[in-house]
């Protein structure tokens, strides 16, 4: 025979203090995996909005980032005029040459600075990023020493605003307009002309890649199959959405800390929980006896308290949720080991991600709670009762 679970829920409404205790010490572990997970997930729906499903990135072969690349014009010149170049209404290739570069900027948190990817780039550029457009100010007039900041930015930098000037390469830099692209990567830099930003950086020639548009998905699969082949190029193609996927790797070594420091305070919370449990089944010795007595069976005893250690855990996970929730779409930013500069992006707390915290509150109170459980169980009844 089974004991109810009412049974249970006031065993834990009697002991308040320690109840609350051991649950909050669950709920603290599952706020630190959750929060690690939120962060991860944020930075990966960043990334995996980046880029236009028929966007290629053409690069030096082996370089694994823009940063570290170089192509010339005359590279670009060859590639957009390609068969499986998309064309636009007026029967132009939709293609860019651009150039990626890196500042350092001043930061109320970090007065040392930040890296910021800058990134110069044709009109066409602007116009291939269909999901970002000028949400403050005006885009910046191409052969000015202007720039257009993403909204990543302009929230994290408070000289990052309209009208004020950004110091790099051989001057100032005027804001002109706040860039909102969405989630993706591109909120996170700093847009401007190609050509003087070329010329600022004394790099007329040696560029660091070329945005292309295929016409479709055999073109575009054609493309990054054939052009690497060619010699003359000296090139690499990969999708625009797989180079952004491929920077996810920035968030590894924070998610392999927060997980580390999860399970070192995972191995805390099962003795905590049983220690509460072991602790409820020495004072509740004759209570023990007096079930066994009435006819529940050391089976239902045992399922009595592992259910009583799982609804703590329960609520030890709630709360975990609970504690990291205000967490959600609060801005945050990580350093790219790919990029070497800084992506802007937001906590994403999901219910996948609360779940898995529920979960994982309930595997701790099953571990904590099945050793104590058992022992209840096997108390004999005379040894119980004896201490009535």
């Amino acid at each position: 025979m089974d004991i109810p679970i009412s049974y249970n829920l006031r065993n834990i409404a009697a002991r308040k203090t320690t109840s609350f205790m051991t649950a909050l010490g669950i709920a603290l572990t599952v706020a630190v995996l959750l929060s690690v997970s939120a962060l991860a997930e944020g930075l990966r729906l960043s990334l995996e909005s980046s880029g236009h499903p028929l966007n290629l990135l053409v690069t030096r072969k082996g370089s694994n980032a823009e940063l570290y690349s170089t192509v010339n014009n005359e590279i670009f010149q060859t590639l957009k005029l390609r068969p499986g170049i998309a064309k636009d209404a007026a029967g132009e290739p939709m293609a860019s040459l651009e150039l990626v570069t890196v500042i350092v900027m001043e930061s109320p948190e970090n007065p040392s600075g930040i890296n910021i990817s800058v990134r110069g780039l044709m009109p066409r550029g602007i116009e291939m990023r269909e999901g970002a457009r000028i949400s403050q100010g005006r885009m910046f007039t191409p052969g000015r020493r202007e720039v257009v900041v993403g909204a990543g930015i302009a929230r994290r930098y408070p000289l990052a605003k309209i009208g004020a000037k950004i110091p790099f390469g051989r001057g100032d830099w005027e804001v002109t307009g706040i860039l909102d692209a969405g989630r993706s990567a591109a909120n996170s830099e700093i847009f401007c002309d190609l050509n003087q930003l070329a010329s600022d950086q004394n790099r007329p020639t040696a560029l660091s890649s070329i945005l292309l548009r295929a016409a479709d998905q055999s073109a575009m699969q054609a493309l990054i199959n054939e052009v690497p082949l060619d010699r003359r190029l000296n090139v690499d193609v990969v999708s625009e959405k797989s180079y952004y996927a491929q920077q996810t790797s920035s968030a590894a070594p924070i998610q392999f800390i927060g997980m580390f420091v999860a399970v070192i305070m995972a191995v805390g919370s099962c003795f905590a929980a049983m220690n509460t449990m072991y602790a409820a089944v020495a004072r509740r010795s004759a209570e023990i006896g007096t079930l066994r007595v009435l006819g529940f069976s050391r089976r239902g005893i045992l399922l009595s308290f592992l259910i009583e250690s799982l609804l703590l855990s329960l609520l030890g996970g709630i709360l975990g949720c609970l504690l990291v929730l205000p967490l959600n779409n609060v801005d945050t930013a990580i350093g790219s080991f790919v990029t070497f500069s800084e992506i802007a992006f937001e906590y994403r707390v999901t219910p996948r991600i609360m779940m898995i915290g529920v979960v994982f509150a309930l595997v701790l109170g099953a571990i904590g709670g099945l050793f104590p459980a058992a022992s209840a169980a096997r108390k004999q009844i005379l040894t119980a009762l004896r201490q009535i």
